[in-house]
């Protein structure tokens, strides 16, 4: 079982596309990064994994849970 899946998430600031389609998958027990220059992104996925923000577009599980259906019991995971 996938610990995250990401699967074509998208988010948009106004015109500025932040995030286009992004796939991932980080399975349980394994030790996963975000690199990237400035801007790139990586806070704005951390913040859609943590229920902070919401993707325009695509799908996010953690641990079998969606983040926008099921926020409490992924805060609690984490």
């Amino acid at each position: 079982m996938n610990a995250i899946t990401v699967r074509g998430v998208t988010k948009n600031f106004g015109e500025l596309s932040v995030l286009k389609g992004v796939n991932l998958d980080v399975q349980q027990g394994e030790i996963f990064t975000l690199l990237g220059a400035n801007g790139a992104g990586k806070s704005t996925l951390i913040n859609i994994l943590t229920t902070l923000s919401l993707p325009n577009s695509g799908t996010v599980s953690i641990m079998g849970f969606d983040p926008r259906k099921d926020g409490n019991a992924v805060r609690k995971l984490i």
